[in-house]
């Protein structure tokens, strides 16, 4: 099981930090990923991490001001958001992936239920 939190409203160029709480599973065995989607959109990656933490994958859209981080002690992975535009209002899902980090949906077991950030100018 996934719970996100930390979602809400914020200026442009502000920041949010969301969270991802898993239990249930073996956290530290799966790659994390993060997601994004609007209304009548495909869901839409947005960074990963691998199961160690070392290494991240971003898309174009959000490298330099996104970070993904996971605590494995916590079981826990985070989505550090800054310099947020308009454009990245959408409902946030993280997610778990048994053979480690991708930018597939599919290759994605676990699901979030998604938390919502809204992002005016």
């Amino acid at each position: 099981q996934l719970q996100a939190s930390g979602g809400g409203l914020v200026q442009a160029g502000g920041s949010l930090r969301l969270s991802c709480a898993a239990s249930g599973f073996t956290f530290s065995a799966y790659g994390m990923g993060w997601f994004r989607q609007t209304p009548g959109k495909e869901r839409e990656f947005v960074g990963a991490v691998s199961l160690s933490g070392r290494s991240t994958l971003y898309a174009d859209s959000v490298k330099g001001r996104f970070t993904v981080s996971r605590d494995n002690a916590k079981n826990t992975v985070y989505l550090q958001m800054n310099s947020l535009k308009p454009e990245d209002t959408a409902v946030y899902y993280c997610a778990a992936a048994p053979r480690g980090w991708s930018k597939f949906p599919d290759e994605y077991d676990y699901w979030g239920q998604g938390t919502l950030v809204t992002v005016s100018s």
